[in-house]
């Protein structure tokens, strides 16, 4: 039997950390404080990633191997602990096809996210030095993200009063609309902004991470 394909992986290098970005996964992205640990963690996450994926209408290999594709230079935001910068691979063109699969895997990102809110305690257990948010804060600094992540795009959002679900899921309709579109791999916005799938795969990981450190620290 053929082995599967490796799942293609960029390193993102910082000083300090690395993350580990499947590129054709939006969301799976981990990071470590070395280029083999960051590969572990994103390996470890395969079975929590799964779930999205199937979520998807898509499936993740069951034996998945890490091929690394590319290694870009990582900065400050690499180093405060979120994947800040754009690879070769972001500009590959998004064809109909794939921008379904990437809106696919957003909104299952999203829902991942929803599902763990509605049941975790307002009050999450805090951080091994007393810090990290609480439920609701943590949901309005998401939404709150999603609306500067959109600029990078082209899209001006509505600014959100807490707790106002109905306009963040409006505002994640607009995110939808571009991203489900297809696009020539370019930046969305000049000269600064994001190609499409950079912006999926930031908005995605943004909402795993979260579900899934509010998924840890809902327990005791």
């Amino acid at each position: 039997m053929a082995r599967a394909r490796p799942v293609d992986v960029v390193l993102e290098v910082g000083a300090k950390r690395v993350f580990a970005t499947a590129v054709d996964w939006p969301g799976w992205c981990r990071s470590g404080r070395t280029e083999e640990a960051a590969l572990e963690n994103l390996l470890s996450y395969a079975d929590r990633y799964a779930p999205v994926a199937t979520a998807a209408g898509l499936s993740l290999p069951a034996r998945p191997t890490m091929g690394v594709v590319e290694r870009v230079k990582g900065d400050a935001t690499t180093d405060f602990g979120a994947p800040g910068t754009v690879a070769r691979a972001d500009f590959r063109p998004v064809g109909a096809a794939d921008a379904r699969r990437i809106v696919a895997l957003v909104t299952a990102s999203w829902d991942a996210l929803d599902t763990v809110a509605a049941t975790a305690p307002a009050e999450l257990r805090k951080g091994p030095r007393g810090g990290g948010r609480d439920r609701d804060t943590m949901l309005a600094h998401v939404a709150s993200a999603e609306s500067a992540y959109a600029r990078k795009i082209g899209l001006k959002l509505r600014e959100l009063a807490p707790g106002d679900r109905a306009a963040w899921l409006a505002n994640r309709d607009e995110l939808v609309a571009v991203l489900g579109s297809p696009s020539d791999g370019e930046r969305l916005v000049e000269p600064t902004g994001w190609p499409l799938r950079y912006a999926a795969q930031r908005i995605a990981w943004h909402a795993l991470d979260h579900a899934w450190e509010m998924q840890d620290r809902a327990t005791p």
